[in-house]
């Protein structure tokens, strides 16, 4: 507890873990996570979601999760710095499964024997790989390879991937046309705009203070827009920053001059 009583506070508003409980609801944001759920519920296959560092991607999944049925089992795999071998093994290791070590063919037959009795079951398997930018082309040709599991009808496992800006460029390599040519669902997350950033500050000061009390001025959520771009993380960064400037100044409202402070703080340490 830091700042958090001094603004009348429940927890902090704006931490930058992704807590599915501080989603906001932009028409982009909720257009990613409804693209996500349609490609899992119609057994789509292939989904790829991209944008800037901090757009939000990571936190669109977590919701994900909240969002879907019981008959759905997840896999994340966050570590994308693996070779196709360790990959394999990686989603056998998160789904649980109890598998014989040994070659790479041998780990893709325990897991399509595994993926065929959970379509038995009724189970949807979702894989959701973030980070995926950072995936060597021959990985990625890996997961490819995966969406070929699957039956005369339906996808055996469904393959979320998120990712920076990278990814898309990535993919328009022609070695990947056959990866791209699998792509059910392609969306791309782009920063909130001048009014959406206001609104998603005073969405997150609302869920987390017991009054919703204004502490920002208006002048101040511009200058916060002007320095963030509209990217989630950097208004979370700037906003904590300047609500734990305005605590040390024993400041109750955040105008203009607090965030002017705070970023030019912050630029000095970024260099």
């Amino acid at each position: 507890m830091i700042y958090e009583k001094f603004y009348n506070f429940t927890e902090k508003p704006f931490n930058t873990t992704p807590d599915p409980k501080f989603f906001f609801p932009s028409a982009k944001h909720v257009e990613a996570l409804n693209s996500l759920l349609y490609a899992i519920n119609e057994r789509k296959g292939f989904v790829v979601i991209t944008g800037e560092i901090g757009a939000g991607k990571t936190t669109v999944s977590r919701s994900l999760l909240d969002k879907l049925n019981l008959n759905t089992k997840v896999a994340l795999i966050t570590n994308t710095h693996l070779t196709c071998k360790e990959l394999i093994a990686e989603i056998l290791d998160e789904f649980e499964v109890d598998y014989k070590p040994g070659t790479k063919q041998k780990l893709l037959s325990q897991l399509n024997a595994y993926l065929i009795k959970q379509l038995a079951n009724d189970v949807n398997i979702v894989l959701i790989i973030d980070e995926a930018q950072n995936l060597t082309n021959s990985v990625l040709e890996e997961v490819r390879m995966l969406s070929n599991l699957e039956t005369e009808k339906e996808k055996l496992i469904q393959i979320i991937l998120l990712g920076q800006p990278q990814l898309r460029a990535k993919l328009e390599n022609v070695r990947l046309e056959q990866f791209k040519q699998r792509i059910a669902v392609y969306y791309h997350i782009y920063s909130l705009n001048q009014q959406e950033t206001r609104e998603y500050i005073e969405h997150r000061l609302k869920l987390a203070s017991s009054n919703g009390i204004d502490i920002f001025s208006p002048e101040a959520i511009d200058l916060i827009y002007a320095n963030s771009k509209g990217i989630p993380r950097l208004i979370n960064l700037i906003c904590d920053s300047a609500l734990l400037s305005g605590y040390i100044g024993n400041i109750q409202k955040i105008d203009e001059g607090i965030i002017n402070e705070v970023v030019k703080e912050r630029d000095q340490w970024v260099k």
